[in-house]
């Protein structure tokens, strides 16, 4: 009869923990639910925060990469601008100089008209004036 009653105690012990055990079961699946939906919650996260960094430097990198690049040209572009700018003022110094050095240096076409017309004017005011004379001298008086 021993054998009995510790059967009977092992069986109600049995099913005492055994539906214990089940409830304990259930329990722990929802929250091992609620455990795994944080967790995936989480790794979510972490995976968006990842990604918005990745996206964030590859846009930083590249507007650097267009700022440095339109830098750059600008200043290529500056560059090429203040020597056109030097040539150009350079030919206009040299075309500025040489036309200055030919008016001064070589009177124009007219200049040298006016000052025919005036010498050949003296030169016969001159030849009058010395027919009048000799023609004077020349009379009886």
């Amino acid at each position: 009869m021993k054998n009995s009653r510790f059967l009977t105690v092992i069986l109600a012990s049995t099913l005492l923990c055994g539906s214990g055990a089940i409830a304990a079961a259930q329990d722990t699946g929802a929250k091992q639910d609620l455990k795994n939906a944080g967790t995936d919650t989480k790794n979510a996260a972490k995976d968006t925060g990842h990604a918005t960094a990745t996206g964030t430097k590859k846009a930083y990198h590249g507007t650097k990469k267009g700022t440095t690049t339109a830098y750059d040209k600008t200043k290529e572009g500056t560059t090429t601008a203040a020597d056109k700018t030097k040539e150009g003022t350079e030919k206009g110094y040299d075309k500025t100089k040489e036309g200055t050095q030919k008016v001064f240096d070589k009177p124009s076409s007219k200049s040298k008209d006016n000052a025919h017309q005036a010498s050949v004017k003296a030169k016969d005011k001159t030849k009058e004036t010395d027919q009048k004379l000799n023609d004077d001298a020349k009379k009886p008086q």
